[in-house]
């Protein structure tokens, strides 16, 4: 679905900055601030009701499963898409008419920072739509939000970490975690730097277990990458260290010697 933009072919021709996609349809944001959809219509490949909105002003746009969000340079957020995957925000809507300065989703959700440090949520409660269990701790603080399928975790300016969304039970397991500078999602898990370059890992098997390289992971970490079942992080010396399901990129052995130093950056 998507792979047909002949509706919309003439819009395309020039100018685009940016593409992000749902299962089923795309969005492009253009040099103007304009942004063009193509697809299945609910999945966000129909953003006909709101025309008007996505004429200019849009400087990022997030996609989830189902639906589209998009941030405009005025702060204000705009939603479109199938309403069990965050396409109606109705619900928070008084919330995301200005100071939105970052967007991000989950499988089924999307959380909102606002400038002032807080975050609102909305879409698919199991899948992180729900934060009321940890409200009070949003409230203020929050620096960047991050995601995997079906979980958020927010950083806050003091390095501690709050998470919400269907793996609640990771709560006990990082609510004592701080000096925290970095967070990075998988499929089902998360990757934390802390100041100092080790990580810390949580969630399922294929990411959230990293014990077999944990002594390759207790300094100098600089950044890390998250595939669908596994990470790759890379080190101040250059080298690279990865982990989990080694069909997804968990096991570089057959690269190993080209990963011992040099590497920049990870995609």
């Amino acid at each position: 679905m998507g792979g047909d933009s002949s509706a919309v072919a003439s819009l395309l021709t020039e100018g685009v900055v940016q593409i992000v996609a749902t299962d089923a349809a795309f969005a492009a944001i253009k040099d103007d601030g304009s942004v063009v959809t193509w697809g299945q219509w609910n999945r966000g490949g129909d953003s006909t009701a709101i025309a008007t909105l996505l004429a200019e002003g849009a400087v990022q746009v997030c996609g989830n499963t189902g639906a589209f969000a998009a941030r405009k340079s005025n702060g204000s957020l705009v939603t479109w898409g199938s309403q069990f995957f965050g396409g109606d925000s109705s619900k928070v809507a008084p919330l995301l008419t200005e100071g939105v300065v970052q967007v991000c989703g989950t499988n089924g959700a999307c959380a909102a920072l606002l400038v002032d440090g807080s975050v609102v949520t909305w879409g698919n409660d199991e899948e992180g739509g729900d934060s009321s269990q940890v409200a009070t701790l949003l409230t203020e603080g929050v620096v960047e939000v991050y995601s995997n399928y079906y979980a958020f975790v927010a950083l806050k300016a003091d390095g501690s970490v709050v998470t919400w969304g269907e793996t609640s039970w990771t709560r006990q397991y990082t609510k004592h975690l701080s000096d925290v500078v970095q967070v990075c999602g998988s499929g089902g898990a998360f990757a934390a730097i802390k100041l100092g370059g080790s990580v810390v890992t949580w969630g399922d098997d294929w990411g959230g277990d990293s014990s077999e390289v944990a002594e390759l992971l207790t300094e100098g970490v600089v950044q890390i990458c998250g595939g669908e079942m596994a990470f790759a992080a890379i080190k101040a010396d250059g080298s690279v260290v990865s982990w989990g399901d080694s069909r997804f990129g968990g096991d570089s052995l057959a690269v190993a010697s080209l990963l011992t130093e040099g590497v920049t950056a990870i995609f």
